[in-house]
This record gives structure tokens, C-alpha cells and sequence, in this order.
């Protein structure tokens, strides 16, 4: 069913963009009502405007907030056309018929962002804006609803093309735009009123951006990413980022994170076009480990670790991390806290990834990284700000906080206690093996990882395919510690570690049989670290 339009109410924030819709008004002969600013806007652009305060009989009052929650608005906007007793009602009170509202929103969610002032957050809290959607949308069998910006042109095109009449179809579609509109909105000032509330009756969460993706998991599955990258990375090369991609760069990010973002090198960087040089860039975290400057690079495959080293420089950085498991590192994500220079470049060059993620890049750098056309690369801007972790269980969502910090205490445990290398090398360790999968084990000398097993249904094997990876890449163990994501349930771990020469441990505690483990420890004089802090992570 169409309907030709003929009259329209106007009243937006956001003023770009407007102008060729309203001109596309008058020209059609359609009455417009508006108010506030967006009216002195319309007129200054000689277009005749009649005030919503002529329709109403009232001024706006209380300083803007009530200006058009008025039965003369919502009577225009929800009165239904095909029913005879609303019509004479209309008549009865001279209800002018609204067939076009365009509407948006305060700015409330950029409020937040920009201040933590409540009292200027709270007036952008907008009333009548979502009331005018929605009672427009409800009423789409007779009124068209535009409640975003980015819709005008497409709007003004429709007019244009059909002449001011829109079809029931086309009113539909805007109308559950305009809900989607709304419900984000809605969802944006629950979870500021909600972030010191433990007595959460709902889950809030709405994200904007969708992304269809050329599939999911696997070529059967169809995905869709909701999010907004460019708050992240500038992409400066490659394809688009797939589904495990996607996947794999958030595990790399998380583990980066540990060690904080050091100010890139000035001269020859390529950073954040918004800013003047590296040290702006403000992916920032923990303060770097110390001892060597926190330069880290790692590799990711499958969201685990497969590789990672600290190094004084980021070239030495990736030569160890590669080093740890070249085999797996083929097709992998690899991440650095550091600017990757020429000499790295051209190391990293001779492998075969898919993502590298870095927070600059020299220019000489990404003339050799860009050779290869399909290569994603990534500048990292800034590091997510979510502080749960969702997923998606049985028909619902399960939602969790973040897994933050490293340990809650330190408390040698063992027969001595670790020597200041193992301190650092403990440290290290304690992190790397937060980012594997359940019944992790991670094996680092030198901050550097020379064995883990993840992923497995019982820590010892964890432990042997451990081992097995640091003897594949000719790992001598003698020196090593190893850091395990939860308890040993039992001292078969202790033992095996140390005939294969691992002499200092650090581990969560917790388990019923702690004291088999840290008597074997005082028995043979090794180290152990009891953290108090589990990690496990499936």
C-alpha cells in the first residue's frame, strides 16, 4: 500500500546531511513542523517551517525538555488513517495527519566517552526523540520513520524516485531500523546505570557495525562479526579478516596486552594517521616486564601460543619466538608490542602468515611486508575496553569478567627459593600459560617458550607434549621452569619436569594433594611457586 506524504516533523541533533532531504521536502509541497535548533536550521535555508510550539499551543519548557510530548505531536504520528473514530477524533482536536518523522537521538553514548560529568550525561538522556521513533515506527502502515543520519541520502533518493510516496514494504524496513535505533540505545544507558550494580537482573549488550563474513568456523557455517575494528587496527594491507582470523587476533591481542605497548621509535614510522608520531598511539597496559625493555613477539595458531620471547631488540624478539615451534608457525598470527623495522621485515618475510599486528611499522618495513597482496596487517590503535567475556550456552549467554592480573600472591613454596633469572623466567611463564588451553603447561627458559601442551584432557599428558615439543626443536631443559595453569592433582608432574631438568615451578595451589608436590620439591631442592590465582581457560 502507498502513501504519499504530506506533511513531515524534524527534529535531529545531528544537522549534516539534512539539507537535501528538507530541500526534497519543499520541493514536494510537504508541510514540514520542527523545532529548536533543527527548525532555525530549516529556515536559514529559506524553507518554510512551522514550529511544533503552533501545533502544541505550548512553548518548550524546562529548558528544552519537554517540547514535544504532546497529544497534538503523538496524536499526528499514532492516529490510524483506516479507523474512522481516530479520524474524527484528529478532526475533533485538529490533530494535523504526520506521515514523515525524522528523528535521532542525543548523543548520549559519546557523552560518556568524552566526560564523567553525570549531570551532562544525564541530560543526554533524550525522552522525547525514542518516543517519536517509536510511536512512528508503530505506526508504519501509515507513517515513515528516519532515525539515523546515515539513512538521509537514501531517503532523499527514495522521494526523488517515487515522488514522496513510499510503499508499505519500504515503511516496514525503516521502522525496524528504528527499533534497532532505539533498543541500542536503550541498552547503552542501562549499562551506564548498571556498572556498580552486582544485581544485574538482565543481559545488556547490543553492538553496532555488523560485518557479514564470507563464512564462519567452517565453509558451511555463515558468520557475522558486530563490532567496530577501526577502534582497534588501521588495517594497512591484506584481504579482509575471516572468521578465524577474527578468532586468532583477539587471543594475540589478549596476550599482548600483558606487556603493555613501549613508545615506538620516532622517524620513518608509520602510526595512527590521527596522531603525530608513535608515543600517541594508546594501546597502553602493564607496565613491561623488566630486564630487557618488554619487546615481546609471539605467534598465535589456533588462540594458542605457539611460539613467544622478549628479547632487547624486536628483531632477536621474533628470531626466539619463531624458534620455539617453526613448524606450527606456518599460517599464524604473529603479534608484537614493538615497531617491526627493516631487518624484522625481512626475517619475518620468509614465513608464511596471515595477520601480523604490531602498533607501528617502519616504512621500509611495510614496503616488504606488502609484497604479498593478500598479508592482513594490522596497526594496533588501542586495546578492547570490554570487561566480560561472553558465550553462548544452552540458549542463553554466559557471561563472565575478564581474566585480569597475574597472581595474587608469591609464596615459595619448595625446597629453596627461585634464583632472580627464575624469578623473571617464573613471571613470564605465569603468562604465557594464561593464554593456553585448559590443563596448560608452558616450559620457558630465557623468556622464551620452549614447550607447551594445551588442550588436553589430563595435565600430564599436557606435560609430555610439553617435553616432546622442547626436544623436537632441541630445547635443552636443564634451566627451565615451567608454569601450569591450575594445581597439580598429583606429584607425577614434579617428577617428570625435573627428570627432564626443570628445577623451578610455579602453579596455582589449591589441590588436596599439595603437599606431595611441594615435599618432592623440598626433597630435591627445587623451587616452587604457589600463586593462589587459577588461570585455566577452555
Amino acid at each position: 500500500m502507498n502513501k504519499k506524504i504530506q506533511s513531515a516533523l524534524i527534529s535531529v541533533f545531528y544537522k549534516d546531511g539534512l539539507e537535501p532531504i528538507v530541500k526534497e521536502l519543499a520541493r514536494l509541497g510537504i508541510t514540514i513542523y520542527s523545532t529548536g535548533g533543527t527548525q532555525k536550521f530549516i529556515e536559514e535555508l529559506g524553507i518554510s517551517v512551522v514550529p511544533v510550539e503552533d501545533l502544541t499551543t505550548y512553548p518548550s519548557i524546562l529548558g528544552g525538555r519537554v517540547k514535544t510530548l504532546h497529544p497534538s505531536v503523538f496524536g499526528g504520528i499514532l492516529g490510524r488513517r483506516d479507523l474512522e473514530t481516530d479520524i474524527q477524533e484528529m478532526q475533533q482536536y485538529k490533530i494535523p495527519e504526520i506521515d514523515l518523522v525524522i528523528v535521532d537521538l542525543y548523543p548520549f553514548e559519546e557523552t560518556v566517552a568524552a566526560t564523567t560529568d553525570e549531570k551532562a550525561i544525564i541530560e543526554k538522556i533524550d525522552i522525547g526523540g525514542p518516543s517519536m521513533i517509536r510511536a512512528a515506527a508503530k505506526n508504519f502502515k501509515d507513517v515513515l520513520v528516519v532515525a539515523a543520519k546515515k539513512d538521509y541520502a537514501a531517503v532523499t533518493a527514495l522521494l526523488q524516485a517515487q515522488n514522496g510516496e513510499t510503499s508499505i514494504e519500504q515503511r516496514k524496513s525503516f521502522a525496524a531500523k528504528a527499533f534497532e535505533i532505539v533498543g541500542h540505545y536503550d541498552v547503552a544507558i542501562a549499562k551506564y546505570f548498571n556498572t556498580t550494580n552486582a544485581d544485574v537482573e538482565y543481559f545488556f549488550h547490543s553492538e553496532t557495525h555488523p560485518k557479514i563474513m564470507r563464512y564462519g568456523e567452517n565453509p558451511h557455517q555463515p558468520g557475522v562479526f558486530y563490532g567496530d575494528l577501526e577502534k582497534i587496527f588501521n588495517q594497512l594491507n591484506g584481504k579482509e579478516l575471516s572468521y578465524n582470523n577474527l578468532v586468532d587476533v583477539d587471543a594475540a591481542v589478549q596476550l599482548i596486552s600483558e606487556f603493555g605497548l613501549p613508545n615506538p621509535s620516532e622517524g620513518g614510522v608509520h602510526t595512527d594517521p590521527g596522531t603525530d608520531d608513535g608515543s600517541q598511539v594508546s594501546a597502553t597496559s602493564q607496565t613491561p616486564l623488566s630486564g630487557d625493555g618488554g619487546l615481546v613477539f609471539a605467534i598465535i595458531k589456533h588462540t594458542n601460543v605457539c611460539g613467544v620471547a622478549s628479547r632487547k631488540t624486536i628483531a632477536d624478539a621474533w628470531g626466539a619466538a619463531l624458534l620455539g615451534d617453526p613448524e606450527s608457525a606456518f599460517g599464524g598470527v604473529l603479534v608484537t608490542n614493538g615497531t617491526v623495522n627493516e631487518i624484522t621485515a625481512n626475517a619475518i618475510n620468509e614465513l608464511f602468515f596471515e595477520v601480523l599486528i604490531a602498533p607501528a611499522f617502519e616504512d621500509a618495513a611495510l614496503n616488504i611486508l606488502k609484497s604479498k597482496k593478500n598479508r592482513i596487517l594490522l596497526q594496533l590503535k588501542s586495546f578492547p575496553q570490554e570487561k566480560n567475556q561472553f558465550a553462548s550456552v544452552l540458549n542463553g549467554v554466559l557471561v563472565q569478567a575478564n581474566d585480569e592480573g597475574n597472581y595474587a600472591e608469591w609464596t615459595e613454596s619448595g625446597g629453596r627459593e627461585a634464583t632472580a633469572s627464575e624469578k623473571e623466567d617464573l613471571v613470564f611463564a605465569n603468562i604465557i600459560c594464561k593464554h593456553l588451553k585448559s590443563n596448560a603447561i608452558a616450559l620457558v627458559k630465557g623468556k622464551q617458550l620452549v614447550g607447551k601442551g594445551c588442550g588436553q584432557t589430563s595435565r600430564i599428558d599436557s606435560l609430555r607434549h610439553a617435553i616432546e615439543k622442547a626436544g623436537q626443536f632441541n630445547f635443552d631443559l636443564k634451566g627451565a621452569v615451567l608454569a601450569s595453569d591450575a594445581f597439580f592433582p598429583f606429584d607425577d608432574c614434579v617428577k617428570m619436569s625435573h627428570a627432564a631438568g626443570i628445577e623451578a615451578f610455579i602453579q596455582p595451589g589449591g589441590s588436596i594433594r599439595d603437599k606431595d608436590s611441594i615435599e618432592y620439591c623440598k626433597q630435591n631442592n627445587l623451587a616452587m611457586v604457589l600463586t593462589g590465582m587459577r588461570h585455566f581457560r577452555h
